[in-house]
């Protein structure tokens, strides 16, 4: 998600730059390396209309397609009406179809009218020869799903149809998995009903018969994994009767071992939070970028070829703020060396290269930068990429910590370190039940870290239904609990994002007050891994040495 035009140099077997436009992206066919040509232009604010991103695909057509840049991306919201009211996460402003499904504003995208949809801006785009991709939300929008929408049978061609009856949104939609940071904007569907395959199989139909290209798949990787999206969606696309690529967003608290479950049913994913202009942003990327090279992800196998670590956009040249609906518009905030920095990471690491500027206000210097020869063929042609081994980082991730009084006062510096991990990881596996009394648990790490250290536990009352509306999803959470830091508290913890946040807000978890969502609720399994309900990741405790000043709260 991100509000500004974007271009993407990517890699020469399976990418190809690409140019992103509400944002566009640009990508091309698959290969073996980032292909040459997956570059790729994203546009450059969401309120973006057909005539402004059509002038930037020329311009991309004429002055970046020769140096591999292929595709141009409209990016998010283009299926919501630019008017008063109308925001990031209200509802009510979305413009679908009779079966649920987003279709683009007519006011700013006029070609779509009488249910062409992008067919004729994805014409235009072939005929620059560009390659054309959209950005997408998770599952059905609420807007859908409160309207209650038919669902469509592509097979038929009418209402789709099981066990003698019709079904719905409000039938697939699950309400309590909403995209945690735009709640009123989507939700996921229910994968194990034949009407919520359904959905998605209309929804990936309509994109490929509108000509797209390219998907970027949003609030279903990191802390918003969905799994059972990913791969009901990528076995859809094997069967369309065009090649789509597929681009999994956004990827806070993302780790090489998440990147296991999904590299192969996708071809790339994003490996962190929304990257804009500033050099704190920027940096956080370092350690991203060497553990998913030390863990083998760079072109590891993907859908119909490879898959590539996605480090995010190139916020260079003319830009909007973050979050802006249309303006104001200004330059890059990072000085020269720190864009030179900032590609040249992204060249080694061998990440789609997405510029992110306005190609109407394209100077000459970013125009150099983003096309130099040497840094494509770096990200495109090189091998065997690493860091440097005698230089270390400064550790970055956020982490929960616990320290006992008696290793504070002897200067202990080892720490426990909560994260989130793959449930498949056999690091995941330590946690274990823990009677205090007859009405109070516990849920331990079962191992100390050190003889000083007190363990990890945190307190768990099961999950209350409160609501007749919420019996529907009972199934959801049978053996579900919350998760307290004391036995007295009324914040739960939870595990994933509350909104959409650059790299430099984003923190990856905290107690909050207690809700009824799932990233606030957890599961015990027999196998001592804690699954939690809204991502399907699992908790794991690590050692970690660090300065006690920085270890004394939870963050």
């Amino acid at each position: 998600m991100r509000s500004c035009f974007i271009i993407c140099f990517c890699f020469t077997f399976l990418l190809r730059r690409v140019i992103s436009g509400t944002r566009f992206r640009g990508l091309t066919e698959l290969a073996s390396s980032p292909p040459r040509g997956w570059n790729s232009y994203d546009s450059f604010c969401w309120t973006v209309s057909e005539e402004e991103f059509l002038q930037n695909a020329e311009l991309v057509s004429r002055r970046l397609h020769a140096h591999g840049y292929e595709y141009v991306v409209v990016d998010y919201l283009w299926y919501r009406r630019k008017v008063k009211g109308a925001y990031v996460d209200s509802l009510g402003f979305d413009v679908i179809d009779e079966w649920g499904r987003m279709i683009p504003d007519p006011e700013r995208w006029p070609s779509s009218r009488g249910g062409k949809g992008f067919t004729e801006v994805a014409k235009k785009v072939h005929d620059m020869g560009l390659k054309f991709g959209i950005h997408v939300m998770r599952g059905i929008s609420t807007q859908a799903f409160n309207a209650n929408t038919p669902i469509l049978d592509i097979t038929t061609g009418s209402a789709y149809k099981e066990s003698r009856r019709e079904w719905r949104a409000k039938d697939v939609g699950i309400k309590e998995r909403a995209c945690a940071w735009m709640k009123n904007g989507f939700m996921s569907v229910d994968t194990k009903s034949g009407a919520g395959k359904a959905f998605l199989r209309s929804l990936y139909k309509q994109y490929a018969d509108w000509g797209v290209d390219f998907v970027k798949n949003d609030c279903v990787f990191g802390d918003d994994l969905d799994l059972a999206e990913i791969s009901y969606v990528s076995e859809v696309l094997t069967q369309l009767n065009r090649p789509i690529l597929y681009s999994l967003s956004p990827g806070s608290s993302a780790s090489p071992a998440m990147a296991r479950d999904v590299n192969g049913l996708v071809n790339m994913y994003r490996v962190t939070g929304d990257d804009w202009d500033s050099w704190k942003d920027v940096s956080t990327h370092f350690d991203v970028a060497r553990d998913f090279a030390a863990a083998n992800m760079i072109g590891a196998k993907g859908l119909r070829g490879k898959s590539w670590p996605d480090l995010d956009m190139l916020p260079f040249g003319w830009l909007t703020d973050p979050g802006s609906n249309e303006g104001p518009h200004r330059k890059c905030n990072l000085n020269l060396d720190e864009q030179r920095t900032q590609i040249t990471l992204w060249s080694m690491a061998k990440s789609p290269l997405m510029f992110g500027g306005d190609m109407r206000r394209l100077d000459e210097i970013t125009f150099k930068l983003i096309t130099n020869p040497t840094l494509l063929e770096i990200n495109s042609f090189s091998t065997n990429n690493a860091e440097f081994p005698y230089i270390t980082s400064s550790l970055s991730r956020h982490t929960w910590t616990s320290l006992s009084r008696n290793q504070m006062s002897k200067g202990i510096t080892d720490f426990h370190a909560l994260g989130l991990t793959s449930c498949k990881d056999d690091n995941a596996r330590g946690w274990l039940a823990r009677t205090v009394d007859d009405d109070l648990e516990q849920v331990c790490w079962k191992e100390k870290l050190s003889e000083l250290q007190v363990p990890f536990c945190l307190y768990k009352k099961h999950h209350l239904l409160e609501s007749d509306e919420e019996l529907t999803y009972n199934h959801l959470y049978d053996g579900k609990v919350r998760l307290f830091a004391t036995e007295r508290t009324e914040f739960c913890l939870g595990a994933s994002p509350h909104k959409k946040l650059t790299s430099k807000e984003f923190k990856r978890g905290s107690f909050s007050p207690c809700r009824r969502e799932a990233n606030q609720m957890w599961e015990l399994n027999s196998n001592g891994t804690l699954t939690n309900s809204y991502s399907g990741l699992c908790a794991s405790i690590n050692r970690v040495k660090g300065d006690t000043s920085c270890t004394l709260s939870l963050i």
